[in-house]
Formats: structure tokens, sequence, C-alpha cells
């Protein structure tokens, strides 16, 4: 019955790609990937980044770091390539330290035939990891990028939270909006740290609903690692979410990880439950789609073999760095990178 049923997958994923090329439908890729401290092994005085560099806990040196340099530019490079071979147009990142991270990672010769630019800024966290932007100038071309504070003072809570990233461009004749987050983490406890998440949706929803306010069908990506999971308020109360693309207009939002969600999947395991924090949700005007241009198709969890333990008692979740006594372990992350396809005729 496993046999037949794959097979019955098999063919209809045939089938799809097939369609998409006899109709001669251009697809894009659009990713997201927490990358899981990415730091280079320098200290920056102003950051409190010492565990990372070769003196710190995790003996960070720079040796490791190209590993680190290494493993994620190779993700990136194998992400979205069984839809389209150029891979990901478009990646919002999180846990980047700095722009030589960027610079190293682009220049890595398993990407750097895609001729990848970034979009970053200085970070207020504390730790100093914020989020960025790969894009290919093949698709995307930058009309304004700013970082966007996430006002937690009005919590009265002092420590600074990574920038909401709001980069507005035009992909391949549609101009689009992304936001790229990093959500303040469930420290101090789910239900405790939920008003700070809610903060956070509060500055995207604020966003999107300036820039319908001009043009109803304005096409917005929003993306990130929320550190809450698609079934939470901040995302289906504040940025009013919704599983299903029927009837939810060009200024809604659709999620479609509620649905996979429910389904006991996810993108990063805390004690033995799977979360799918790491999301992309796509403005309604990706569904009804008005100027014929790009168009909402599919999503996928990027969670090949090679990126999960293959052994033990972690089979199965994403293979991170370090292990839990600080060594280095020759893993990726631990999240699983997400996809969204967008298609044109």
């Amino acid at each position: 019955m496993m046999k037949r049923t794959f097979l019955l997958f098999s063919g209809l994923v045939l089938s799809s790609l097939c369609s998409i090329a006899q109709n001669r439908v251009k697809v894009v890729a659009v990713g997201f990937y927490n990358c899981e401290n990415f730091f280079d092994p320098n200290h920056d005085p102003q950051k409190q980044d010492l565990d990372f560099t070769p003196d710190g806990d995790y003996h960070y040196t720079e040796a490791i770091y190209k590993k680190k340099v290494y493993n994620i530019a190779n993700v990136i490079q194998k992400m979205g390539t069984d839809i389209t071979p150029d891979g990901p147009a478009i990646v919002g990142l999180a846990e980047i330290e700095n722009d030589r991270v960027l610079n190293d990672l682009v220049n890595h010769p398993a990407i750097k035939y895609r001729n990848y630019k970034y979009v970053w800024f200085y970070t207020e966290d504390e730790r100093g990891i914020s989020t960025a932007m790969l894009y290919n100038p093949k698709y995307l071309t930058i009309l304004k990028a700013e970082p966007l504070h996430i006002p937690l003072e009005q919590l009265d809570y002092n420590r600074p939270t990574r920038f909401v990233l709001h980069i507005s461009g035009v992909l391949a004749g549609d101009t689009v909006h992304i936001l790229v987050n990093h959500w303040p983490s469930r420290s101090g406890g789910e239900k405790a740290s939920e008003p700070r998440r809610k903060i956070a949706a509060g500055v995207d929803r604020r966003i999107a609903d300036s820039l319908q306010a001009i043009n109803p069908n304005t096409k917005i990506i929003i993306m990130g690692d929320l550190n809450d999971n698609p079934t939470d308020a901040s995302v289906t109360e504040v940025l009013k979410a919704k599983a299903e693309p029927d009837n939810i207009g060009a200024t809604g939002i659709y999620n479609p990880w509620i649905n996979l969600y429910e389904k006991g999947i996810g993108t990063e395991s805390y004690h033995e439950h799977w979360n799918l924090i790491d999301q992309i949700m796509v403005s309604g005007s990706f569904i009804e789609n008005k100027n014929d241009k790009w168009k909402f198709y599919k999503h996928s969890i990027f969670n090949k073999d090679f990126l999960k333990y293959q052994t033990g008692n972690n089979k199965g979740l994403p293979h991170r760095s370090f292990t839990a006594a600080h060594v280095w372990d020759d893993g990726y992350s631990d999240h699983f990178p997400v996809l969204v396809y967008l298609i044109e005729k």
C-alpha cells in the first residue's frame, strides 16, 4: 500500500511539473532559512558574541567558520532546484551576525554563479544576530529597504530584538513588498513572552495595512522565524492569517502552513514536539492575482535527508551545527528551510 501511495504521489508531482513545462509557466522560488548562530569568529565589542570566538564556549575558529559557510551555501544551492534550476530567487535569513558572513556566503563557489546580492542592517539585538535577505538580481530589482524597529518598550521590556526587514522591489515585472522577521523568543515561557511576538506581528500588520490602503492589490510576502506556530494568536489574530485561500480577498493573508502544522509536520523540534515556526505567508493579491503576474503556486519544507540526523535519539531531526556539549558536529541548523513557489504564465 505504501509503495502504491508513493508511486501515486510521484506521478502527481511529475504530472504537475510536466503541466508547468507544457504551459510555458515561469516559476520563482522564495525561501526562508534560520541559519542558527551564523557568526564570524571575530569579537564585536558592541555585541555579546564571545561564545562564538576561538576562546569562547564553542571554540569557534576560522576553520569551523569556513565549514559553516560551506554548509549553509550548499543548503541554499540545493533549495528549490527540483522545481526551478535557478534555485530560490529570494532567501530570507535569520541569525546572521554581519555583512562579512553575507559576503563570504554569496561568494562561496556553491552559489557564486547565481550572483546573489544581499540586504542587511546592523541589528539592535544584544547578541548581534539579525535578519537579512539574499536575492538574485536576475529576478529582483530592489527599490527600497529599511529596518523596522519592534517597539517592545511598550511592554516595559528593555531588551531589544531583531528588526523587521522591509524590502520593496520589482520581481520580474511585478512590484512586491517583503517583510523578513525573527520575532522575540519564548524565553521566560510561551505565555509570558507571547505579548512580545504580538507586538512584532503588529509591525507587519501595520505595514501591510498602510500599503493596502494605497493599493488593495499590493503584493506582500511575510516570512520569518516567528517563534510562534501558525495557529498561535500572533499569526491568526494579529496578522489575521487564514489557512484556506478561498474568499480571503486581496487584502487578506494566506498562511499555507496552518494545515501542515495541524498534521504534526514542522521545521524545528523542541522537547520531542514539532513546531512550524518558520513560515512564508502571502497577501491575498497573490491568490486573486488581478494583474496576471506572479501567483501563489505551492509551498514546501526543505527537509532533505542530508539536513537530518541519520541515527540515534535525534534521528530525523534537523542536524545542528554543534552538539549539546558545544562541539562542532559539521551540521547545518536546528531549523529546516521553507519555500513557496510563485508562477506566471
